[in-house]
C-alpha cells in the first residue's frame, strides 16, 4: 500500500486537536502538545521526504487554527504553540 502525504501527517495532526479540545476545559496540556510534536518527528524525521511532510504537518496545525472561530482562543493557541514548536525543529532536518 502506498502512503501519502496526507495518510502520514493527518493523525498527527489530528492527536495535537484532540489536545486542544482538552485544553479548552481548561486541562494544561503543553507537556503532552510537546510529546505530540517529538513524536510526529520521530515518525516523520527519519523518511526520504522528512521537510515535505514537517511542513505539512506544520501547515496542518497552522490551517486548523485559523478556521477557528473567534470565541475558541485557547484552542487555537494549543494548535499554534503545536506549529511553532514543530517550526523550530524543522531546522534540523537540515
Amino acid at each position: 500500500m502506498k502512503q501519502t502525504v496526507i495518510s502520514l501527517v493527518t493523525p498527527h495532526v489530528l492527536t495535537v486537536v484532540d489536545l486542544a479540545k482538552l485544553s479548552e476545559t481548561g486541562a494544561n496540556v503543553d507537556w503532552h502538545v510537546r510529546d505530540a510534536v517529538a513524536k510526529a518527528y520521530a515518525e516523520l524525521g527519519h523518511l526520504y521526504n522528512a521537510r515535505d511532510l514537517i511542513s505539512a504537518y506544520i501547515e496542518g496545525l497552522e490551517s486548523t487554527a485559523r478556521d477557528v472561530g473567534p470565541g475558541h482562543r485557547v484552542y487555537a493557541g494549543t494548535l499554534k504553540s503545536a506549529a511553532t514548536l514543530a517550526a523550530q525543529r524543522l531546522k534540523e532536518l537540515d
